[in-house]
């Protein structure tokens, strides 16, 4: 089973180091990794050729973009893998195994999408973990109280791309969460939870680096809510007031 990852980068020097090596160090062999560029001005795509020199399996496109989501479509489109999966460039593969054990899940429960865990963790110190977000068992009930996987952990087949499409890019921040309320809606499909942190992602991401940014997350959030008939404001408010559970304990 082939595994495309997908990283869009766009002036990433600072962080994406850590994030390939993630990704490079897998003990998994059949794995596809696509960085898409946006055309960074940074030295971000000379570093990626120097890891192309030592991994041939890392394919490079560099071009202007729409943004992250655009970005992403072009990966999936390109991608080759029988599963795609996405580690941003602020993000990090939690072991060295994990692609190993998302690889048995899909194997041996026929999945058509396997999530788990993430934790939010330090700019800095990437040892320490701010938040923790723990998913649980999939049930589609779910969804209307604001439920979702995080979206760097949801790892799916192909197929499911070629069923429900891409990332709608009228969606400027909330694209990942429409497109999962899409394929999670799916009766047709199953998703499996593997209790383990799958990725860690660095603080500070673009939902919520500002208060207009929190503004829009939520009018968007709203709007996918709507679109795909899955509840109204409760379904939106308990989403965001979930949250805070994330804060408190291990």
């Amino acid at each position: 089973m082939k595994v495309s990852i997908i990283t869009a980068t766009y002036n990433s020097i600072s962080s994406l180091a850590s994030s390939m090596e993630s990704v490079l160090s897998q003990d998994y062999s059949t794995i596809e990794y696509l960085i898409i560029d946006g055309n960074s001005k940074d030295n971000t795509i000379e570093m990626v050729k120097n890891y192309q020199i030592m991994f041939k399996h890392i394919k490079l496109v560099s071009e202007p973009d729409k943004g992250i989501y655009d970005a992403l479509n072009k990966g999936v489109t390109l991608a080759t893998g029988d599963v795609i999966g996405f580690v941003h460039s602020d993000d990090m593969l939690a072991s060295k195994t994990i692609i190993s054990d998302l690889v048995k899940v899909f194997k041996s429960e026929h999945a058509s999408g396997v999530y788990g865990n993430l934790n939010y963790i330090s700019k800095t110190e990437t040892t320490s973990v701010i938040r923790r977000w723990k998913s649980c068992k999939f049930s589609k009930t779910l969804l209307k109280k604001g439920w979702m996987p995080a979206h760097p952990t949801l790892f799916l087949r192909k197929e499911v791309y070629d069923k429900h499409g891409y990332f709608n890019l009228d969606y400027k921040i909330a694209a990942d969460y429409d497109f999962m309320l899409r394929v999670l809606k799916d009766e047709t499909l199953t998703f499996f939870y593997l209790p383990k942190v799958i990725s860690q992602m660095r603080v500070g991401g673009a939902s919520n680096k500002s208060f207009k940014n929190i503004l829009l997350k939520s009018k968007e959030d709203y709007k996918a809510i709507k679109n795909n008939k899955i509840g109204g404001f409760y379904t939106l408010l308990v989403k965001n007031t979930s949250k805070i559970k994330q804060f408190i304990g291990g």
